[in-house]
């Protein structure tokens, strides 16, 4: 097929993925007219029952009777029971408002208007020590260079802050895939529903295949769970996934992008570390240090479900109309480093791979002894020697 016929049949799929959504947003515009006529008849119909039941008593005072109560109930009950998300706790909106007004976590700042997550703290959070901030001392160890050959590396003992090994940890790199660690917390701080619904639309799909990226395989105009957004934004380091949470959370990539770039001067990071995408598209301006994403890595890994996730070997996504059996995704290098000796058990793992900045990861060891370690790596050659780095810089100085 010449390079004529390729763009056209481009042309030819796009503009039928368009023809697609257009008739989709027609069925749900319509759709929304429907319902809330039938919410409007619905009101209609409450009010002249109320007003009924109104005239009635007055006409029936001091008989000591109230005939139509139940009536109302009812009809309440169940128009309460049609409103779609309504909420399922018992307790008000005045009960709620006095529990979140002024509510902070442990840092101290205002959580009131994020997602049930921003103070569901893992089992690490105790052990973990307090603050994102460490320091590359004279007393860090240097990687042997036969044995962990990627550019930058740093091993930081997640339980006292110490900087253990390093390797021009300090310097700036770009981060890739690994900046999708603060995009998974940033989101898991923000969700309240992770059985809620996203429709994946065509310039999610259009920027995953314009900038190359590693994708879950979501089809345009498919609705997939944010479960299956969170968790396909890790395992297979999907863009789709990453762009559609984003959407989801803030409306659109540059607003979500804000939120990432707060959460990290909250961490204390800003200095040294500034992103400019969700997703780790190389931009001069996306960048952070190794020890920057060891603290992006230990935030993340306070945050229950967003520790749940980077712990994931496998998953498969919601079953939908496109994908009936589901989609199988796996984080491969936890699968991969799972049989290596490293005096312990790799936890949890996200990696990454931008021409500028080689293959890269972030990993998480708790050790047959207890210890708690947190491993970035950057600027290997290959995925795999990447993971070999990891396992090296484990047994040479964790203990």
């Amino acid at each position: 097929m010449t390079e004529e016929e390729k763009s056209r049949a481009r042309a030819e799929r796009v503009a039928r993925m368009r023809r697609s959504k257009r008739r989709q947003k027609f069925m749900r515009d319509h759709a929304r007219i429907i319902f809330s006529g039938a919410g409007v008849l619905l009101l209609v119909i409450v009010v002249a029952v109320m007003i009924g039941v109104h005239l009635h008593g007055k006409g029936d005072a001091g008989t000591g009777e109230v005939q139509a109560a139940p009536l109302t109930d009812e009809l309440t009950e169940d128009a309460s029971a049609g409103q779609d998300g309504a909420d399922e706790s018992e307790r008000t909106e005045a009960d709620a408002s006095e529990e979140s007004e002024g509510a902070e976590n442990a840092a101290g700042y205002d959580v009131s208007e994020y997602g049930p997550y921003a103070e569901s703290y893992s089992e690490d959070k105790d052990v973990f020590f307090e603050g994102y901030s460490v320091s590359i001392t004279d007393s860090a160890g240097y990687p042997p260079e036969d044995e962990v050959l990627s550019k930058h590396a740093v091993l930081i003992d997640a339980q006292t802050g110490e900087v253990l090994a390093a390797k021009d940890a300090g310097v700036r790199i770009y981060p890739a895939s690994m900046t999708k660690i603060l995009t998974l917390l940033v989101a898991a701080e923000r969700v309240n529903n992770l059985d809620d619904t996203f429709q994946i639309d065509i310039s999610i799909t259009d920027y995953a295949y314009s900038h190359d990226c590693s994708a879950v395989g979501f089809a345009c105009g498919e609705t997939v769970s944010v479960r299956d957004l969170m968790y396909g934004t890790i395992l297979p380091s999907g863009a789709d996934a990453a762009l559609a949470l984003a959407e989801y959370v803030a409306g659109d990539q540059s607003l979500f992008v804000d939120m990432m770039n707060d959460k990290l001067e909250e961490l204390g990071l800003s200095g040294s570390a500034h992103f400019t995408n969700c997703v780790g598209v190389y931009d001069d301006d996306h960048y952070c240090t190794l020890c920057d994403m060891a603290m992006i890595m230990k935030a993340a890994l306070e945050n229950e479900l967003a520790r749940e996730i980077l712990h994931a070997h496998v998953y498969t996504t919601s079953r939908t109309e496109e994908h009936p059996d589901g989609i199988e995704i796996s984080n491969w290098f936890l699968r991969r480093i799972e049989d290596k000796d490293t005096g312990g058990e790799v936890m949890c793992a996200k990696t990454g791979f931008v021409k500028e900045s080689g293959c890269c990861g972030a990993s998480y060891e708790i050790t047959d002894s207890g210890r708690r370690y947190i491993c970035v790596t950057a600027d290997a050659w290959s995925a795999w020697r990447c993971i070999y780095d990891h396992v090296a810089m484990y047994n040479d100085f964790g203990t």
